[in-house]
Formats: C-alpha cells, sequence, structure tokens
C-alpha cells in the first residue's frame, strides 16, 4: 500500500507526529486504538472523517517502520 498521500507529517501539527491528511490525529492513536482491542468498525464509528483507507495506510506505515528498525551489535 502507498501511505504517503495519506500520512503526512507537519513540524507545526502534534510536534511533528505522523498524522493521518493533515488532521490531528495521530498514526500512534489509530494504532493505541487498534492494540487497545477497538476494530476498525469502532474507530471508523468515533471518528466519521477517517475511512477504512486511512486505517490501512497507518498499519502499512507502521509495518514500514518496523522493517527499517535494526539494532546494532557492540
Amino acid at each position: 500500500m502507498n501511505y504517503h498521500n495519506i500520512i503526512t507529517i507537519e513540524p507545526g501539527k502534534r510536534s511533528g507526529k505522523p498524522c493521518i491528511r493533515g488532521m490531528r490525529i495521530t498514526v500512534y492513536d489509530i494504532l493505541e486504538y487498534l492494540a487497545g482491542g477497538m476494530t476498525e468498525a469502532e474507530i471508523l464509528e468515533d471518528f466519521s472523517e477517517l475511512t477504512s483507507e486511512d486505517i490501512k495506510a497507518c498499519l502499512a506505515f507502521a509495518a514500514d517502520r518496523e522493517k527499517k528498525l535494526f539494532v546494532v551489535s557492540v
């Protein structure tokens, strides 16, 4: 999934955290809701401005960051 048009980073918004389409809802917020047991349907019901594509973009963004994470052994 190409999340680059959905996930935005603006220095003056939410301290530069990755947000959804320039809104004040962060990728972290969505991941926390999912980790806390909320379903996609519940999130979409609570945040009518979000789409299923937005939630998938958050997951793709997180997966991409995880892929780039590595540990340096000393």
